[in-house]
């Protein structure tokens, strides 16, 4: 690049790549676009290295489409990097080095990463704007208006809102099919010949040897291993490719098994979900066309896809992920200590080695140190039920969840982890704990036939481990969530049983947790 100065600088995440961002729709020669790999971004936790790898690549692959576009492009790589300290630090010495006058960011969707940004200490003269990255559904200035900090908000008012707003599954003003949400009819555990027609996953062949290198070469820390070829989407035409793939060949059952599980099958860990969340959270894809893409195909294939398939999928993009994104910057920066269980434990080490002989937890762990991904129902009635009835600390799981994760990004994790899985924020998320015994993974899944615990045992040497710690979470928390008028019919189960029978449950539930590391 021969051009030393330019007026203007404009930053890019690795979690803002909008190839349609405005930024991008005029080439001005005056305009110099950085995008950096970052050491920082690597150790604000322990992070997969497929994570790492996915996010950098998809880094230099935009930069390159930015070229291709005839935009002024400084792609930074590790190497070059690594002197600074902090992202400021960087960006400082960058408007120094090429005489910036005015310095353009992307509100980021990170609150760290925000205070880093309006924390910089320019030289006189330079105009900072701050703009939106144009992504989400649901404005940023109207979160304040609809949200309150602390406040219990349910999903489901906001999502039926965001149908109204938008018109999408909508009959004038009632919801396409007469009911706003078809979760009776999602639920379904996958047969032996419904496994057979489990579609085998697309994935995709990245080179990332150099990327590699390069965390090697300046000691990163990171988890898991990658494959001879990064599996994931790293370019704009990968994700649409995904997507495609997605709605002709997953849409069609994505609704019936969304939450089902199955271990007995190398394609259990993908089953019909889209896998688009890392195509969407570093934003190569935006929910708008994610959404209009399945409903295309909702719309001109009714007879192979079903009302509640589409309304499904539709749940997650337009309500779940807006309203945790919304969540997420009305509650920050206190949400990230609250505690409402007061838990403490270490995260047993099994986690970061799958070696565990409870079936479903070795599956699902194993399953997200391989692919860095895992589906929500492993993350939130598995290892997160997990960790929420063993008293494990909030700060411990949203490191792993956070790190874990190809997805991982702090607005989309925090709030599905800490409130919506371990009820640490006491509310605020979910109505109530989703906490289950063993009968829930057996009733979803096929992870109990092989286990060398039993399901249908409590208290018993060889009994579940589920079983027990339910009834202990339960009662160790009875004063706040007795009161709960949708833990009326548990809590009468359990105070139905025995004293005795009750206390040995308590019992081996207390001796499983003083040796969690040998479950």
């Amino acid at each position: 690049m021969e051009k030393k100065s330019f007026e203007s600088m404009c930053w890019i995440l690795g979690d803002q790549l909008n190839i349609e961002h405005p930024w991008f729709s005029t080439v001005d020669d005056d305009r110099l676009f950085v995008i950096a790999e970052l050491y920082q971004e690597t150790a604000y936790c322990t992070q997969h290295v497929q994570k790492i790898c996915a996010f950098f690549l998809a880094m230099e692959n935009f930069a390159e489409a930015l070229r291709t576009k005839g935009h002024r492009v400084k792609h930074l790589s590790l190497d070059e990097t690594i002197s600074f300290g902090s992202l400021p630090e960087l960006i400082e010495a960058k408007i120094v080095e090429h005489s910036v006058s005015t310095f353009y960011f992307q509100r980021p969707d990170e609150f760290r990463l925000l205070n880093q940004f309006r924390s910089l200490r320019l030289p006189d003269g330079v105009v900072v704007k701050e703009q939106d990255s144009g992504h989400f559904l649901f404005p940023f200035s109207e979160i304040e208006k609809e949200f309150v900090p602390g406040k219990s908000h349910r999903m489901e008012s906001f999502y039926r809102r965001m149908r109204k707003r938008f018109g999408i599954l909508m009959n004038g003003s009632e919801p396409e099919g007469g009911e706003w949400n078809f979760d009776k009819q999602n639920r379904e555990k996958l047969s032996q010949s419904d496994i057979k027609h489990i579609p085998k996953p697309l994935t995709f062949s990245n080179n990332a040897k150099d990327v590699l290198a390069r965390l090697k070469k300046h000691n990163v820390k990171f988890i898991g291993k990658i494959p001879d070829q990064l599996p994931w989407p790293v370019s704009r035409d990968q994700a649409l490719e995904l997507l495609e793939f997605f709605c002709s060949k997953c849409l069609p059952n994505f609704g019936r098994f969304q939450d089902a599980m199955a271990t007995n099958h190398d394609l259990g860990w993908s089953l019909y979900h889209s896998r688009l969340s890392f195509a969407l959270n570093s934003k190569m894809l935006s929910p708008k066309e994610v959404l209009n893409s399945a409903l295309h195909s909702y719309e001109t294939n009714k007879s192979l896809i079903s009302i509640a398939q589409i309304e499904g999928f539709v749940r997650q993009v337009l309500g779940w992920r807006e309203f945790i994104r919304a969540l997420y910057w009305i509650n920050m920066p206190g949400y990230k200590d609250k505690n409402y269980f007061k838990a403490k434990r270490k995260l047993p080490d099994f986690f970061w080695t799958g070696e565990t002989k409870m079936a479903c937890m070795r599956r699902a762990i194993e399953d997200s140190l391989q692919y860095s991904y895992s589906h929500h129902i492993h993350r939130l009635m598995i290892t997160g039920n997990f960790c929420l009835l063993t008293g494990i600390s909030p700060d411990e799981v949203d490191n792993w969840y956070l790190g874990v994760y190809i997805d991982g990004i702090e607005w989309a994790e925090l709030p599905n982890t800490r409130g919506m899985s371990q009820y640490a924020d006491g509310g605020i998320v979910a109505s109530k704990p989703y906490s289950a015994s063993g009968n829930y993974i057996f009733k979803m899944s096929d992870y109990c036939k092989n286990c060398r615990y039993k399901v249908k045992e409590t208290a018993t040497e060889e009994a579940c481990p589920f079983n027990s710690l339910y009834w202990r979470f339960l009662e160790a928390n009875k004063d706040s969530l007795a009161k709960n008028p949708r833990n009326a019919l548990v809590y009468s189960s359990w105070y139905r049983k025995k004293e005795d029978e009750r206390e040995a449950i308590l019992l081996k539930a207390d001796r499983l947790v003083e040796n969690i590391e040998a479950l």
